[in-house]
C-alpha cells in the first residue's frame, strides 16, 4: 500500500480527527489520529500489520512489544505474521503520583531478547523511548522499532532501524505556545497516557 491508501483509511472511517486535542506527549494540536477507529476492522488491520511486519523480514526477531493501548492491536497483528510472541508495556502509579512504562501481568523478556517495538503513532518518539528503556532494563535487544504513523514531522531516530506506513506533517504546539488556548477553544484529551 502506498501512503496515499493509508490516509484514506482514515478519512473514510472518521479517524483523522479536527479539534484542539492534547495528546499523551503533553503537546497540543489541531489534529488527532484515532488509530483505533481503523484498527476496529480486522481486514484493514490485517493489511497494515502485513506491510510493517514485511519491512522485518530480514532480522531476527523473538518478540514484538507495544505501548498500551494504542500499540497492542497492531502489534498482537505484526507478531502473528512474524510467528514471534507479544507482550505489551502500560504504564503503572509511582511514589511520586507519576506513571511509569513497565512491564506487568507476568511478563518478562530474557537477556539478550531481540524486541520490535511496534507503535500505533509517534509524535514525540516519548513512548517508544519508554519501551526502549523497560526493554534495556531487562538487558534485552532492541532490533527495530514500527508505526503505522510518524505524525512527527522531522526524523525521530531511535538508533535502530525504523519503518513508518504513513508519515504526516501535523504541527504541535507547547500548551503556552497554543494559538488554540489562545483562542479559548475547548481541548479534548483523546490519548490513552496519563496527563496532569
Amino acid at each position: 500500500m502506498n501512503e496515499k491508501e493509508i490516509l484514506k483509511f482514515f478519512e473514510d472511517n472518521k479517524a483523522l480527527l479536527n479539534g484542539h486535542f492534547k495528546l499523551s506527549s503533553g503537546l497540543h494540536s489541531e489534529k488527532y489520529l484515532q488509530c483505533a477507529l481503523v484498527l476496529q476492522y480486522p481486514h484493514i488491520l490485517e493489511q497494515l500489520a502485513t506491510d510493517l511486519a514485511e519491512r522485518f523480514t530480514t532480522i531476527k526477531i523473538d518478540s514484538v512489544v507495544s505501548p498500551a493501548i494504542g500499540g497492542i492491536v497492531i502489534g498482537q497483528e505484526v507478531a502473528r505474521l512474524l510467528g514471534v510472541r507479544a507482550i505489551f508495556t502500560e504504564r503503572k502509579a509511582t511514589d511520586s503520583n507519576k506513571k511509569k512504562m513497565v512491564l506487568r501481568r507476568g511478563f518478562k523478556l530474557e537477556k539478550g531478547e531481540k524486541c520490535l517495538v511496534i507503535e500505533d503513532v509517534i509524535t514525540t518518539g516519548s513512548s517508544t523511548r519508554e519501551v526502549i528503556e523497560v526493554i534495556k532494563s531487562f538487558e534485552g535487544e532492541i532490533v527495530g522499532v514500527g508505526a503505522i504513523v510518524d505524525r512527527s514531522g522531522v526524523d525521530v531516530s531511535f538508533d535502530v532501524k525504523k519503518e513508518v506506513l504513513l508519515k504526516l506533517d501535523i504541527k504541535t504546539y507547547k500548551p503556552e505556545d497554543c494559538p488554540l488556548c489562545k483562542k479559548g477553544v475547548e481541548i479534548t484529551v483523546p490519548g490513552s497516557k496519563f496527563v496532569k
